[in-house]
C-alpha cells in the first residue's frame, strides 16, 4: 500500500516505490512512503488561491468556530488513532499525549481566540501612541494575516500533536497550511488529516498533507510564506540556509533536540519529598515515548555527593518498569518508531560511552512482554555517568534520541548552572527544591539557556504539568541547538502567522481601518441612550456626554463609610494637606461610581450585564467642591457565538473618559457591557 498525499482538493499516491515503512512491534510490513510525481508549485499555489482566501474572508471567531468544530469530531473518533499509534510503539499513555494532547491544544487555540480576539479579520496590538502635540496625528499596531501558506515539517515522535500544535495557531491566524509529516510516522498523520478532510469544518485548501520528501516545495515559496520545521538540528540548519528561504527572508522556525537537563537542587536530602519526586520524574522521562521526545531529559545533574543516591534510586524505579507490545496494559514502555532509529540510538550511546560509564541498560538483550525482540525497534532503558561533566563534552553534544540519559555531578549552585549552560540551548529544564532562594539562583543563572524551565516540589508536583509537556499557553522552543525558535506562547504563536504594521493616521482614520474607536476620533450622538439600543444598532464613536455632577465632602464621608476605606487622604483634613495630593480627596473609586450613576439608564434594555473593567487609570485627584462629568464612547463590538438557548449577544467595549470643570480628565477606562442582539 502507497500512503498517499492530499493535494489540490484530491488524494494523489505517488510515481514510484518509496520508503518502506514497518509496524515498530512487530517489524511487519505495513505501508511504502513516496511524494514523487507531486506537483509541489500546484500545491502552494492551491493553498494561497483557495484556502487562503477562504480562510482570510472568515473572522478570528468563525475560525475558531471551525477549529472547535475539527477538534470535536476528532476526539469522537479517538479510538481509531490510539489503534493506529500502537503501531508506532506507543502505549496508551503515550498515545493520550500525542492524539488527545493534539486535540486538547486545538481546543485551547480556538477558546482563546473566542475570549481574546475580535470578531474580525484584522487584530489591534497595543496601546494608541499619540504622536502630535494636538493629538491629530496617533499611530498603533495592527496585525494582518498573510496572503501565503505555512509549510510545516514536522518529526516523527509526535505524528498528530506535532501536527495539530502548529496547524491551530496558523489556522487561526487566517494562513493555509501544508503539513509534511515524518516519513517513519506519516500513515498516523494521513489518517487524522483524512479525518479532518471527511469532517469538512475547514474551507477547502485549507490543510494539505504531504507524505514523503519535500521535493522542490521549499522553492517555491516567497516572501508572504512561514516554514516551520521540528526534528534534527542537523536537517533544521541545511533547510534554514535553503537559497530561496534566504534570498525571500522566508520566517524560518526551528525546533530541534536538545539535551535538555534536570537539576537536583542542593538542599534536597534523599529522605525530602522532592527526591522522590525527582527520581520519579527522570524516570518517566527515560521511559515515556521510549525517551523519544525533543524535551526528554538527557543530562541528570545532581550534587556529587548524592549521585550514588540518585543511580540507585533510578536503578530502582526502572527495574520496575515492563518493556514490550504496548497493547499489553502492564506494559509501560514500547519500542522505538523503527529499527533504524534503533541503530541510531545505540550508535550514540556508544559514542557516549567512550566518555561516559554506563550504569544501567545498554544491552543486546534484555526482558520483553508479549514480544521477542526479532523486530530490532526495541531498545533497554539506559542511564550513564559522567564523573567530569567539564572535561567530557561529548556528553553536551551528542543526543541518543531514545531511553537514555546520564548523570553528572556539580559542586554548588553556580557549577549546575554552568553545566546546564553546556548544552548550549534547551527546549526544557527543569529544577527540584523546596528552597525558594535556591530556587532563584538557578532560574535566573539557566534561564537564557532554555525555552521553558520547570520548578517542582511538594506544592506544586500534584497538578505539574512535567517536565516536557509544552501547554498551548506557554511558550514553547529554545535558542541555540534547541532551535531559536519559538511556537505555541498563546496568542504569540497566532501572530507569528500574521503581519505586523504600524499604522499612522487620524484618530478618525486609524478607528475606520481598525474597527475600535480611538481617543479624538469622530464621534456620533443620538437622542436615544445608547443602553436603549440593541448591539447591531451601536455604532463604533456613538458617544454619550452625561450631565455634571458636584462632589461634597458628604459624598466623600458617606462613600468612606459605606465602603470601609478611612484612608487618611480622604478622611484626615491635616494629614491629607501632607501628602502627595496637597489636599482631602475622593475616593478614585467614588469617582467611577459617580461615573456609572451619571451615564448609566435604570430602566430594562437590551444591556444584560456588566461584563468587566479594564485599562483604569486616575489621573488627577477629585476634592469637595469639583464637579464631574462622563463621556461615553462605543470603543468596540464583540460578536459572541449563542450558546444553547442563551438569548443573541455581543460585548460593546466602552472608553469612559471623567473631566472635572477645567476639562482635565480626572479617571480613563473601560468598561464591557453584555448587549442582546435582535437576531442571532
Amino acid at each position: 500500500m502507497k500512503l498517499p498525499s492530499y493535494v489540490t482538493g484530491q488524494w494523489v499516491e505517488g510515481s514510484d516505490t518509496g520508503r518502506e515503512i514497518f509496524d515498530a512491534v512487530s517489524g511487519a510490513p505495513l505501508c511504502h512512503v513516496t511524494s514523487e510525481g507531486v506537483d509541489f508549485a500546484a500545491t502552494v499555489r492551491y493553498a494561497r488561491e483557495t484556502g487562503g482566501a477562504a480562510l482570510r474572508a472568515m473572522t478570528f471567531h468563525e475560525r475558531a468556530a471551525a477549529l472547535k468544530a475539527m477538534a470535536k469530531d476528532l476526539m469522537g473518533r479517538k479510538e481509531d488513532f490510539y489503534a493506529i499509534s500502537a503501531k508506532t510503539g506507543a502505549t496508551r499513555s503515550d498515545g493520550w499525549v500525542d492524539i488527545e494532547g493534539g486535540i486538547g491544544t486545538v481546543f485551547s487555540y480556538a477558546s482563546m481566540v473566542t475570549r481574546e480576539l475580535p470578531n474580525d479579520t484584522v487584530m489591534v496590538e497595543g496601546p494608541m501612541e499619540r504622536l502630535s502635540a494636538q493629538g491629530t496625528f496617533v499611530g498603533r499596531h495592527i496585525l494582518t494575516s498573510k496572503p501565503g501558506v505555512a509549510v510545516h515539517i514536522n518529526a516523527f515522535n509526535f505524528p498528530c500533536w506535532g501536527m495539530l500544535e502548529k496547524i491551530a495557531p496558523s489556522l487561526a491566524a487566517g494562513m493555509p497550511v501544508i503539513v509534511k509529516p515524518a516519513t517513519p510516522t506519516a500513515y498516523l498523520t494521513e489518517a487524522m488529516v483524512r479525518a479532518i478532510i471527511e469532517a469538512g469544518h475547514l474551507p477547502e485548501g485549507a490543510l494539505q498533507l504531504i507524505c514523503g520528501g519535500v521535493g522542490d516545495l521549499l522553492d517555491q515559496l516567497n516572501e508572504q510564506d512561514v516554514v516551520t520545521f521540528t526534528g534534527s538540528a542537523v536537517t533544521g540548519r541545511k533547510l534554514r540556509t535553503h537559497p530561496n528561504i534566504v534570498t525571500n527572508s522566508i520566517p524560518f522556525t526551528m525546533e530541534a533536540d536538545s539535551l535538555n537537563c534536570c537539576i537536583l537542587g542542593e538542599s534536597v536530602q534523599p529522605d525530602d519529598e522532592e527526591f522522590g519526586l525527582f527520581i520519579k520524574e527522570v524516570a518517566k522521562e527515560i521511559t515515556v515515548k521510549a525517551g523519544q521526545k525533543c524535551t526528554a531529559i538527557r543530562r541528570v545533574i545532581v550534587p556529587a555527593d548524592r549521585l550514588q543516591a540518585v543511580a540507585d534510586a533510578l536503578q530502582s524505579r526502572l527495574d520496575k518498569t515492563v518493556v514490550g507490545d504496548p497493547a499489553i496494559e502492564q506494559v509501560r514502555m514500547g519500542p522505538l518508531v523503527g529499527a533504524d532509529q534503533a541503530r541510531d540510538v545505540r550508535a550514540s550511546v556508544e559514542k557516549l560511552a567512550s566518555e561516559c560509564q554506563v550504569i544501567y541498560g545498554g544491552k543486546e538483550t534484555f526482558d520483553l512482554e508479549g514480544v521477542d525482540n526479532s523486530s530490532g525497534a526495541f531498545f533497554p532503558a539506559t542511564v550513564l555517568l559522567c564523573d567530569e561533566p567539564h572535561k567530557k563534552q561529548l556528553v553536551h553534544e551528542v543526543e541518543a534520541f531514545g531511553p537514555v540519559t546520564t548523570l553528572m555531578p556539580y559542586s554548588g549552585l553556580d557549577d549546575a548552572v554552568a553545566i546546564a549552560a553546556m548544552g548550549k540551548g534547551s527546549l526544557a529544564g527543569s529544577l527540584f527544591t523546596y528552597d525558594d532562594e535556591e530556587a532563584r539562583t538557578i532560574i535566573l543563572g539557566a534561564a537564557a539557556w532554555h525555552g521553558r524551565m520547570l520548578v517542582i516540589n511538594r506544592d506544586c508536583a500534584g497538578e505539574s504539568t512535567g517536565h516536557g509537556s509544552p501547554l498551548a499557553q506557554m511558550v514553547h522552543g529554545g535558542p541555540g541547538r534547541a532551535g531559536g525558535g519559538e511556537e505555541l506562547g498563546g496568542l504569540r504563536a497566532i501572530k507569528h502567522y500574521m503581519q505586523r504594521t504600524a499604522i499612522q493616521a487620524s484618530p478618525t482614520t486609524l478607528t475606520a481601518i481598525t474597527g475600535e474607536y480611538h481617543a479624538g476620533g469622530k464621534t456620533y450622538t443620538d437622542d436615544i441612550h445608547p443602553f436603549k439600543k440593541h448591539f447591531e444598532d451601536l455604532r463604533i464613536g456613538e458617544t454619550l456626554i452625561t450631565h455634571r455632577r458636584t462632589v461634597t465632602e458628604a459624598d466623600i464621608v458617606n462613600f468612606g463609610c459605606v465602603s470601609g476605606d478611612h484612608f487618611y487622604a480622604h478622611f484626615d483634613e491635616i494629614a491629607a494637606r501632607d501628602s502627595f495630593f496637597g489636599k482631602r480627596v475622593a475616593h478614585g473609586y467614588f469617582v467611577i461610581s459617580a461615573a456609572a450613576g451619571m451615564f448609566v439608564e435604570p430602566s430594562p434594555g437590551p444591556v444584560i450585564a456588566n461584563y468587566g473593567l479594564e485599562n483604569l487609570r486616575f489621573i488627577e485627584p477629585v476634592a469637595a467642591g469639583d464637579t464631574i462629568q462622563a463621556k461615553l464612547s462605543v470603543k468596540q463590538k464583540i460578536k459572541k457565538a449563542p450558546r444553547g438557548d442563551e438569548q443573541p449577544n455581543g460585548v460593546v467595549v466602552w472608553a469612559i473618559e471623567v473631566t472635572n470643570q477645567n476639562q482635565e480628565a480626572v479617571a480613563i477606562y473601560d468598561i464591557m457591557t453584555l448587549v442582546a442582539r435582535r437576531e442571532a
